[in-house]
């Protein structure tokens, strides 16, 4: 017969052991995040402090302004088909991501007039400028305060509060989770690693049941967007002034837009963007609204077609 301390004291191995694993993975974890921001982008001094961004690809140039907990990786990421279709990608980092300031006034108005500076630096006249998710909000104020450095105007699946009313509505355990998940690396990635599918569909306001019936590179994409979220340490001012700005009645007078304007979204995504794509088309003159069925929060499926509508979009205007 095994001795009773025995059993315990392999229990107490294994315990050990799963912990050490567990410390050992999330340790690689982190490491892989800083290897993949590591010397991929550059510094600029503004009136509101230091702005990180990065420069990919060849062609005419484009503006894409990341969403909710991304940063210039996100910005690269979400235009990677455009850059394959032979455009230059400029990403910024907004305030309180990353290496970017967090000033006293991070309104998206306020990132938007920091953005002219880039461009001054870029020595880039006008160019599109897209928006994703909350990043919409920075994009328009850009179209908006700045028509003669923005030549096109892409909200895609745009997070505002059009109607006075949060389209993303919390549960009070929810706000709780999100809360305690966006707080900790640690609680990131140990909660990514274990249930991904329910990380997808809270973060990424994206139906995981999707990821079974879209193409491998599609169901990698979201991997590599829910990954890119870490460090979560180093976006937490961004995290919590994005909820503040989308959640608040938006002060963007839309209807003054007067550049080109597409908008893009998917009926499923569960931040509602849908719904804020139409109203947002019908404030803004001659805007053109694209809303595919389903592709969740990531537009999942509808890459290529994204890059597809955004390049025949610039090329028609």
């Amino acid at each position: 017969m095994i001795s009773r301390r025995a059993v315990l004291t392999g229990l107490g191995g294994l315990v050990l052991a799963g912990g050490a694993y567990a410390t050992g993975a999330y340790r690689s974890a982190m490491a892989a995040a800083d290897a993949r921001l590591a010397r991929r982008s550059s510094l600029i001094e503004t009136d509101a402090g230091p702005l990180e961004y990065a420069v990919a690809g060849d062609g005419p140039p484009v503006m894409m302004i990341h969403g909710t907990g991304g940063g210039f990786d996100q910005g690269l990421l979400f235009a990677h088909a455009l850059r394959e279709r032979g455009f230059r990608i400029v990403a910024p980092s907004r305030f309180g991501y990353l290496r970017s300031a967090f000033p006293d006034d991070a309104s998206p108005a306020h990132q938007a007039d920091v953005l002219v500076t880039l461009l001054d630096h870029l020595g880039i006249e006008r160019l599109p400028v897209i928006g994703g998710s909350a990043g919409a909000l920075t994009a328009a104020e850009f179209a908006l305060r700045h028509p003669d450095r923005c030549s096109h105007l892409v909200l895609l699946v745009p997070a505002a509060n059009l109607t006075g009313r949060d389209p993303v509505e919390f549960t009070a355990l929810q706000r709780m989770a999100v809360s305690v998940v966006l707080g900790s690396d640690l609680a990131f990635w140990t909660l990514s690693s274990l249930v991904p599918g329910q990380m997808i569909r809270t973060l990424l306001a994206t139906d995981p049941a999707l990821l079974s019936r879209v193409a491998p590179e599609e169901r990698r994409r979201a991997e590599l967007i829910l990954d890119g979220l870490m460090p979560i340490s180093r976006k937490a001012d961004g995290l919590r002034t994005d909820g503040f700005w989308a959640g608040t009645p938006s002060p963007t007078a839309y209807e003054d837009i007067a550049v080109p304007t597409l908008i893009l979204s998917c009926e499923d995504d569960l931040f509602g963007t849908a719904e804020t794509a139409r109203r947002l088309a019908d404030r803004i003159a001659d805007a053109t609204v694209t809303i595919w069925p389903e592709g969740g929060h990531i537009w999942l499926g509808h890459d290529a077609d994204m890059a597809h509508e955004i390049a025949a979009f610039v090329k028609a205007a």
